[in-house]
């Protein structure tokens, strides 16, 4: 089997965000970050080589395959800022209705601009997101 590419680094927060993105995806990422502690209470810590990830859990899939990820997590993806969350239940996808304008994939959730989400609606999602992580995983 591969080795996983997301896994915690050790590499600095600070480093990947002074490298990333513009000076506008700096400053929503450390709103981002503001909302992702507070959520979470844990601190961001840097999985893989982008990944800004709150907290972890292990998973083992079907096939045997398992690794560590982050309870939640963010990245900058050139002109876009990502968030890995879970929108499955049906009250998060009502949160999405609500939230402003976004893209949504399986687990990443897509906007330009921070400022054009609204905040209350997105904490409410990651929180639900970070709950149903940890009721499955533990």
């Amino acid at each position: 089997m591969t080795e996983n590419k997301t896994k915690f680094t050790g590499a600095s927060v600070d480093d990947y965000l002074a490298k990333r993105g513009s000076e506008q995806q700096r400053a929503d990422c450390r709103a981002l970050i503001a909302l992702l502690e507070k959520v979470t209470q844990e601190p961001p810590r840097m999985w893989g080589p982008s990944i800004v990830g709150f907290g972890a859990y292990r998973y083992t899939y079907e096939s045997g395959r398992s690794g560590e990820a982050p309870v939640v997590g963010f990245a900058i993806r050139g002109r876009e800022l990502v968030i890995y969350v879970t929108t499955e239940q049906d009250r998060q996808q009502s949160l999405l209705d609500r939230l402003g304008p976004h893209k949504i994939g399986k687990s990443c959730l897509y906007f330009k601009r921070l400022a054009d989400l609204d905040r209350r609606v997105l904490e409410e999602l990651v929180a639900g997101s970070v709950a149903e992580v940890r009721r499955r995983h533990g």
